[in-house]
């Protein structure tokens, strides 16, 4: 099993790894460090940095004005489930099981992200790096299916989203956990996110002088909304923009410890959101900006996500891109740059990786190799992206009235004339309509049939 590969070669690195506290000598080369920080149902209108007139948020900010803001940035999926295997293994989600008709793993699910994929955490750690996950997991709350489980050295987070009732006890709201561990049940929400930050600057600290790789998905914008102490009623935008401050005041610990630290310069850290705002929530949901719906769907608004790379020495400062990226691409980007070799065992496992190096595009040495971007809703392909057109093959709103329609010819919008997507040019452009329903025909021709893991529960 690859698993099993990867952790002995783990195990052989570990021998030669550095312990904390110990230093290297002088020349060494070191693989940098990666930090993925990752909001939950952030809106691509939420941050001061892309366009928000009133929730503040001066480390974003500076974090854009410092590193590179990506303006067509997407997640693998428009919920949690999906989009978060999508990151963690450079697949699609449909390759892995990890998408299905109930959408996202609920606490009565047993399933989870199989043993056979491999994860960033367990690629990076095969390199020698320490790993840690802080945060909201959703992939699987069994133990064979947490982040200890798959790559991850320690874990400290709710294992679900946050308004999801333990299955043994439905009184009871999500758990705190550490490592395999739950300390808390339910877990003080109001403390969430100043504890997930304490933990993760404590990592950063212990492991400054080895490669670290630290994922970072907060709990929040989803709801329900909590913020502490210090950030209540601290918002021109009210309870939603509490909670977003708050985590910019978190994006900005992790930032200031690297830079205290002197290891800024040889750190990625990446920010962005698993996918859009939740809009039924209305004033407790965010805003996509200009883009149209939110959470749930494959309209621009479910899956296109605020993002910025941020890398002092590396990445050129205050540089905006607006080639397509993806987060199914962080796995294969921080693998290369850490070494590690891309899983390529198509024959027998016919393992495909979606993602792409997107190396040329943040060092400014060329375009993102990203030219398509796939769009699923649950089972089904809504849509496709190439270029600048996007053809919706069937669209559906999130929520609400409205239900599934299919369109053929699909719509078509050119998203770098009208990212709203109010006006389809299908017509005008039969070329681009048929280039686009070839590329689908070539990617459907990769997928093999996988089981759901979202659609399993006891019998």
């Amino acid at each position: 099993m690859p698993r099993i590969i990867l952790c002995c070669v783990a195990l052989l690195l570990s021998m030669t790894a550095l312990p904390p506290g110990s230093t290297r000598a002088a020349g060494d080369v070191q693989k940098p460090n990666v930090v993925i920080l990752f909001a939950d149902d952030l809106g691509y209108g939420d941050l001061g940095c892309f366009g928000h007139p009133t929730i503040r948020t001066p480390n974003l900010d500076r974090m854009a004005a410092e590193g590179q803001k990506w303006t067509q940035f997407y997640a693998a999926a428009s919920v949690c489930t999906p989009s978060r295997a999508g990151l963690m293994t450079g697949r699609l989600p449909i390759r892995s099981g990890m998408c299905g008709n109930r959408r996202v793993l609920f606490p009565d699910s047993i399933g989870g992200l199989p043993d056979e994929e491999i994860t960033l955490a367990e690629a990076l750690k095969a390199q020698g790096y320490a790993t840690a996950c802080v945060g909201k997991w959703h992939l699987g709350h069994l133990p064979q299916y947490l982040p200890t489980s798959n790559g991850f050295d320690s874990y400290f987070g709710i294992p679900y989203s946050n308004d999801m009732r333990m299955w043994d006890d439905k009184a009871k709201m999500a758990p705190l956990m550490r490592n395999e561990e739950v300390i808390e049940v339910p877990a003080d929400q109001t403390t969430l996110t100043r504890r997930y930050t304490a933990e993760a600057v404590e990592f950063i600290r212990t492991n400054k002088d080895r490669p670290f790789f630290l994922y970072m998905p907060h709990t929040f914008p989803h709801v329900p909304l909590y913020r502490s102490k210090e950030f209540t009623d601290t918002s021109l935008r009210g309870l939603y923009g509490d909670v977003v401050e708050e985590l910019d005041w978190s994006v900005g610990r992790v930032l200031d410890t690297l830079r205290q630290l002197e290891i800024d310069e040889r750190t990625m850290v990446v920010f962005t959101s698993d996918n859009g705002p939740w809009l039924i929530m209305k004033l407790n949901g965010g805003s996509a900006g200009l883009l149209r719906e939110g959470k749930g769907c494959t309209y621009e608004g479910g899956m296109r996500e605020p993002t910025i790379f941020w890398w002092p020495g590396r990445i050129p400062a205050g540089t905006v891109v607006a080639d397509l990226g993806s987060t199914l691409d962080l796995f294969v980007t921080a693998s290369k740059l850490a070494g590690a070799p891309v899983p390529d065992d198509r024959v027998p496992n016919d393992r495909v990786i979606d993602g792409v190096d997107l190396s040329p595009a943040l060092f400014g040495t060329g375009k993102s190799p990203r030219t398509t971007m796939f769009f699923y809703r649950n089972l089904e392909l809504f849509a496709v992206r190439k270029g600048p057109y996007k053809a919706h093959f069937i669209t559906q709103p999130a929520y609400g009235p409205g239900g599934k329609v299919a369109h053929d010819p699909p719509e078509l919008y050119h998203l770098e004339h009208d990212p709203s997507e109010q006006f389809n040019v299908a017509d005008q452009h039969p070329d681009v309509v048929a280039d686009l329903i070839r590329e689908v025909q070539r990617h459907r021709e990769t997928l093999q049939p996988v089981p759901s893991q979202l659609d399993l529960r006891p019998e």
